[in-house]
């Protein structure tokens, strides 16, 4: 096959990107506000400006202490990555396909790859979607190792507020693995529903004329609904994460933001500070709604190829990784709503990670973060390999884009193996 062509989504959206909010004010089709920010092109411009639409909260780095990143650039230019029954495509063919915004590789610590793409710099923090739940779960890895959250406790034990909803009876552990027996359809397509209630709560959606004033917290009391015969699957909701940001605050008597900053981001050296969406009264979107640079995001997978550690401190607990590889549960994967999506790939969900195990086409453990619209971080700590992806795909949820950026990973993996 040959190298695959340009997207058949991108005119569109390219179109209009370099126009997006351009004059004072941007002509009306190039406005982008609450209503379109999500979809294309309008995202394209939206995702690296979130805090010019929705309230935020900083995540504090520590300027003073960089974790250096040494640049040992590489030409990809000769790489194949074969996307099966998708087709052969170079790196800007697999850039243009999956709309990439940015996208950076190391190596051994070092930087081999880094491109920007729709008006994207180095300095400018990107939305990260359901990326922001791994970060989470690194928090929450911390705050159990010291003891200050007990994963084997419930909900109710931390918020007696909610023991008259679905969340009474379901544990911290359930929770950080998705398979907590709650009824929430996380269709991102759906016009009504408890979704759009959630969305509108969180402030990612404008109310309609007649909606009372909504919160994140107060949401929650509208989860009332359990699945009967869950049994322990892989179930899917956003919400479980906002719940153990709450939590998190809650014991740690402290804003999410800050905790964030103070456990993993100042710790981890990052070069600038990040930061979190939030509802009206200050509730954080834990599930998707922390923004960073490309370069701080690489830092994190540095971390975790690191085995926590950096430079030689450990941050996270060292046995992190380990325990992710070994304590997921493939079954509850398979049979979950999401088994299909790498195909033949054994998979599991921990942590709020999840992770690809060796098969017969790869031998290695990949610990993987995924967003909607294509925001990616796979980390391959055998080979010391981590890339990470920001992305404007105008599909939020795409079957086929999780085992995409896994594929392009093996492959410029395999290269830098081979030849360096």
């Amino acid at each position: 096959m040959g190298i695959c062509a340009a997207s058949t989504l991108k005119p569109t959206g390219v179109f209009m990107t370099e126009q997006l909010m351009q004059g004072f004010p941007a002509d009306r089709e190039h406005q982008v506000s609450l209503a379109n920010w999500r979809q294309a092109p309008w995202s394209a411009w939206a995702f690296h400006h979130v805090r010019e639409l929705i309230p935020t909260a900083e995540i504090r780095h520590n300027p003073s202490d960089r974790w250096s990143l040494e640049e040992a650039p590489v030409n990809l230019g000769g790489i194949s990555i074969d996307l099966d029954r998708s087709g052969v495509m170079s790196i800007a063919g697999f850039i243009d396909a999956m709309q990439v915004d940015a996208m950076l590789v190391l190596h051994r610590d070092r930087i081999i790859y880094e491109s920007y793409h729709h008006g994207m710099d180095q300095y400018q923090p990107h939305i990260l979607f359901s990326v922001s739940k791994s970060l989470l779960g690194l928090v929450c890895a911390v705050l159990a190792r010291q003891q200050q959250i007990d994963l084997t406790h419930t909900v109710s034990f931390y918020i007696p507020e909610l023991k008259s909803t679905a969340y009474c009876d379901v544990t911290l552990r359930q929770l950080l693995d998705m398979q907590a027996p709650v009824s929430f359809d996380e269709d991102y397509q759906a016009t009504e529903g408890l979704i759009v209630d959630y969305r509108k709560a969180t402030g990612w959606n404008p109310p309609d004329a007649d909606d009372k004033p909504a919160d994140l917290r107060s949401f929650f009391h509208l989860i009332t609904d359990t699945v009967v015969d869950h049994e322990g699957q892989f179930s899917y909701a956003s919400p479980n994460t906002d719940l153990l940001a709450w939590i998190i605050e809650r014991v740690c008597g402290r804003a999410y933001a800050t905790v964030v900053s103070d456990l993993l981001w100042q710790p981890l050296g990052a070069e600038t500070s990040a930061y979190i969406t939030v509802d009206r009264l200050g509730a954080p979107r834990a599930a998707g709604g922390l923004c960073t640079t490309l370069r701080d995001l690489a830092r994190v997978g540095r971390l975790i190829a690191n085995d926590g550690k950096r430079d030689g401190k450990q941050i996270l607990p060292h046995d992190w990784t380990k325990s992710l590889i070994e304590s997921g549960d493939v079954d509850a994967w398979q049979r979950g709503a999401f088994a299909s999506r790498y195909e033949d790939i054994p998979v599991s969900y921990r942590d709020q990670w999840f992770v690809a195990h060796p098969h017969p086409a790869d031998e290695s453990h990949w610990t993987m973060a995924h967003g909607i619209h294509g925001q990616d971080m796979l980390v391959d700590a055998d080979n010391d390999f981590v890339m990470v992806m920001f992305a404007s795909n105008p599909q939020a949820q795409s079957a086929s884009g999780p085992l995409h950026s896994l594929l392009a990973a093996r492959a410029i993996r395999d290269y830098l193996v081979n030849h360096f």
